[in-house]
C-alpha cells in the first residue's frame, strides 16, 4: 500500500514508518516502472537515500519539523536545483547546472523532504508530447500508450505510480490540473502570486503559477503550507498572511455554496458523456454532504480561451525571443511553431487581450459574490493516446482549465471516477482569490465520501 503524505507523516511521527524504508519503496517502483513511464529525467538515488537517513536520524532525535519531513518528492525539470542539471527538456539547456535552488526547492528542502530527482516536462513547459527532444515524453501509468497531459507530465505520472508522494507542477494554462486530471491525482493551481516562481523557467509571466501535485487534496494542502509565502525575488509575489490550509478539512459542508459552470463543458466545449455524468454524480455527492448547488453562467469558454491563448503565446515568445532568433532550430518542432506564431501577434492585439482579461475577471468575481467555489470539467474525457495528440493541441480544442489562469483564481482538479477504458475522469473546483482552504475543504470532503482514492493503476501493484 502506498501511503498518502498525511498517512506517512502520522506514521513517521509515531516512529512506525521509516523515511529510509519509504524512500526505498519509492525507488523500487521507479526501477520497476520508469523504463516504461519516463517520469524522471534525472533520478537522484544516492542523494535521496542520504536525505532519508538524515531525516530519520533527526526525527528520532527530536521529532518531525513538518508533515513533509522524510517524504519523497520530485521537482519538475524547469525548477532550478543547485548542482543538478535543470534542462527544461530542451537541447538548448542540456549542460545547464544552476548555482542556486529555486525558492520552491529551498522551501521543500527546509521542510525536510527527500528529493528523488527531476521530472519530465514538455520543452520549456510548452509544446505537448514531443518525440524530438533529448528524453521521451512521460506516459500515463493507467495505460502507458496514453498521454499524461502536460506540461507537468512527469509529476503526474510519478505521483500516480507511487514513485513519489508529491511533486512540483507549474500551470500556465492547465499544466498542473491537466496531468492531475488524466493521471487521476489531485493538483492545485494556487492563486496567482501565492507561491514564488523565482528560479523556475518562465512560460507566460502573467499566467504562470507553481503548485502542488499529490494523491489527495489533503496532501496538496500540506504541501501548499510549505510552499506559500511572499518572496521579493518574484515581482508578482503576494505579501499577505498565510492561513492554515488544513483548518477546514473535515468540517461539514452544510451551507457551502457551489456554482456549476455547465455551459463550459455541455455547450461551449462538450466533454465525453462519462465525464459529464461523473460531474453530475459528484455534485449529488456534494449536495448529500450539505452543499447548496446552483448554475452559473459566464461568457462563453471561447472568450476565455481566446484571451488566455493569445496572452500565453505572446508572453512565451517574449520570454524566449533571443534563442528564437539565434537558435530556433534547436527547439522541438512543436515549440518552434508556437514561438513563431507568438512573434507575429501585434501589440494592439496583446493589449486588447489584456483589456478583455480584466472584463472576464470582473465577471467571475461578480458571479462568485455569494458563492464559495465553482465547479466545472477538469478535462474533456479520458487520456488520448500519446501518438494521437494534435500538433496544435493547444488550439485543436478549447481548454477548460485556462479560465482560472486568466482570472488568477485558485483551482484544483480531483478524480471523479473512471471512464469505459479504465482511465481517470476529473472535475475542477475553483475558489476565490487566496481562499485555498475552502477549495481544499470541498475537494477533501468529496474524495473522502467516494472510493476513487483507493484505486491505483494496475501496473503499480
Amino acid at each position: 500500500m502506498i501511503p498518502t503524505i498525511a498517512e506517512a507523516a502520522k506514521a513517521i511521527a509515531a516512529k512506525q514508518l521509516s523515511p529510509v524504508e519509504l524512500t526505498q519503496d519509492c525507488l523500487k517502483r521507479v526501477h520497476a516502472m520508469d523504463d516504461t513511464l519516463h517520469a524522471f529525467v534525472l533520478l537522484t538515488e544516492e542523494r535521496a537515500l542520504a536525505e532519508a537517513r538524515a531525516a530519520e536520524a533527526a526525527i528520532m532525535a527530536s521529532g518531525p519539523k513538518s508533515p513533509l519531513h522524510g517524504i519523497p518528492i520530485g521537482l519538475k525539470d524547469i525548477v532550478d536545483t543547485k548542482g543538478l542539471p535543470t534542462t527544461c527538456q530542451s537541447a538548448i539547456l542540456q549542460d545547464n547546472i544552476p548555482d542556486t535552488d529555486a525558492t520552491c526547492a529551498v522551501k521543500l528542502a527546509a521542510a525536510g523532504s527527500v528529493l528523488m530527482g527531476k521530472l519530465t516536462t514538455h520543452e520549456f513547459a510548452d509544446g505537448g508530447p514531443s518525440f524530438d527532444l533529448p528524453k521521451p515524453p512521460a506516459a500515463n501509468p493507467w495505460n502507458a500508450e496514453h498521454f499524461t497531459a502536460g506540461s507537468s507530465s512527469g509529476t503526474g505520472a510519478a505521483v500516480a505510480a507511487g514513485m513519489i508522494l508529491c511533486g512540483i507542477g507549474t500551470d500556465t494554462g492547465g499544466s498542473i490540473r491537466g496531468p492531475a486530471a488524466l493521471c487521476g491525482i489531485a493538483g492545485i493551481k494556487p492563486t496567482y502570486g501565492l507561491v514564488s516562481r523565482a528560479g523556475v523557467a518562465p512560460a507566460a509571466f502573467s499566467l504562470d503559477h507553481i503548485g502542488p501535485m499529490a494523491w489527495t487534496a489533503e496532501d496538496c494542502a500540506l504541501m501548499l503550507q510549505v510552499l506559500a509565502g511572499h518572496d521579493p525575488k518574484d515581482p508578482a509575489s503576494a505579501n499577505r498572511p498565510i492561513p492554515d490550509y488544513t483548518a477546514l478539512l473535515g468540517l461539514p459542508l452544510k451551507g457551502a455554496r457551489i456554482g456549476v459552470i455547465r455551459h463550459f463543458y455541455e455547450q461551449d466545449q462538450p466533454v465525453s458523456e462519462p465525464t459529464a455524468n461523473a460531474i453530475e454524480d459528484a455534485l449529488r455527492v456534494l449536495t448529500d454532504l450539505g452543499a447548496e448547488v446552483r448554475e452559473v453562467v459566464l461568457s462563453p469558454l471561447h472568450d476565455w480561451h481566446a484571451c488566455g491563448s493569445l496572452i500565453s503565446i505572446t508572453e512565451r515568445a517574449a520570454a524566449y525571443e533571443e534563442w528564437a532568433r539565434t537558435r530556433l532550430g534547436d527547439f522541438s518542432d512543436r515549440v518552434q511553431r508556437r514561438l513563431m506564431l507568438g512573434a507575429m501577434v501585434s501589440g494592439v492585439d496583446y493589449v486588447q487581450a489584456l483589456r478583455r482579461r480584466r472584463e472576464l475577471r470582473d465577471e467571475l468575481q461578480a458571479a462568485m459574490t455569494d458563492l464559495d467555489v465553482v465547479v466545472t470539467a477538469g478535462a474533456k474525457g479520458e487520456a488520448p493516446k500519446l501518438t494521437e495528440v494534435a500538433r496544435w493541441d493547444v488550439f485543436a480544442s478549447m481548454n477548460v482549465t485556462l479560465p482560472f489562469n486568466v482570472s488568477g483564481y485558485p483551482a484544483i482538479s480531483v478524480c471523479t471516477g473512471f471512464g469505459p477504458n479504465g482511465l481517470p475522469l476529473a472535475m475542477q473546483i475553483a475558489g476565490k482569490p487566496f481562499q485555498e482552504a475552502k477549495v481544499f475543504q470541498i475537494a477533501d470532503a468529496f474524495e473522502k465520501a467516494t472510493a476513487y482514492r483507493a484505486k491505483r493503476p494496475a501496473m503499480v501493484s
